[in-house]
């Protein structure tokens, strides 16, 4: 299947590793304009080598802070300059920390507003003008599997996931007219070092290995292992593509069947 992307410009966030660098990946296999964006330009540098070695196609890359409005705001300036309008925006990061309701203070429910809601809500207010000028476009917001059913020891997550799921929903309606597509993907436990770092948490906790909590994860889901990144990065570039041309205001979950919920 073609997916139409060879040639248009998609901005990946927080994309220097783990499930945005898988979808970066993928992006640049379809032939597209890919701009890598994260804090550090180390390891910006390093991914960019990585999906050029792997893809032949090498990315754009722009280090700045996801929290920053001055820094989204010269990301897509700088984006657009190279590659042209953005046709495909994910909106990615990082979680915000573990715990649970009694763990923090108001300082921190700020700063994983700022980082987990309101880092999308600036991304997408910087592309707009673009997608609209040039006819459309695909929005895709990264989540996490607690939009469907919600994690323990995860409050901030839980949270300020939900209200990407509200913001991409309205989204949808508000700009089907412009022929741009909203969706919401959300990983069930996919092997990345969040992962990794959520697993450390719960042996801890539970005084137990970290393979023991692994082991007891598999069983929890029916295809019996953790997903891959690449896994999740190809329905991302799907959702993202010229070949998906209906599907908008959905929320799609990426965990081998582990949650049950409707």
């Amino acid at each position: 299947m073609d997916l139409g992307l060879k040639g248009k410009c998609a901005l990946v966030m927080a994309s220097s590793s783990g499930l945005g660098k898988a979808i970066a990946t993928e992006f640049a296999r379809e032939g597209a304009n890919v701009m890598l964006f994260s804090r550090s330009e180390e390891e910006l540098e390093k991914t960019k080598r990585d999906i050029l070695g792997e893809t032949g196609n090498e990315p754009g890359c722009f280090a700045g802070s996801i929290t920053s409005p001055a820094d989204i705001r010269e990301l897509v300036k700088t984006t657009v300059e190279r590659f042209g309008p953005v046709y495909a925006l994910v909106n990615n990061t990082g979680g915000p920390p573990p715990g649970t309701f009694d763990a923090f203070d108001d300082e921190t429910w700020q700063k994983a507003y700022e980082l987990t809601l309101l880092s999308y809500i600036r991304t997408i207010r910087e592309v707009l003008p673009y997608m609209r000028a040039n006819g459309g476009g695909r929005i895709l917001c990264s989540t996490s599997s607690s939009v469907k059913a919600v994690l323990d020891n995860l409050i901030l997550s839980n949270t300020f996931r939900m209200g990407v799921v509200g913001l991409a929903k309205t989204l949808s309606q508000e700009l089907g007219k412009d022929k741009i597509l909203v969706n919401v993907i959300g990983p069930g436990r996919i092997k990345t070092s969040r992962i990794d770092q959520l697993d450390r948490v719960r042996a801890e906790k539970a005084g137990v290995t970290v393979e023991q909590i692994q082991q007891e994860a598999f069983r929890n889901i029916p295809l019996g292992r953790y997903g891959k990144p690449e896994e999740y990065g190809k329905l991302a570039v799907f959702l993202c593509s010229a070949a998906n041309t209906f599907i908008t205001g959905q929320v799609v979950l990426v965990d081998g069947g582990m949650v049950k919920a409707i």
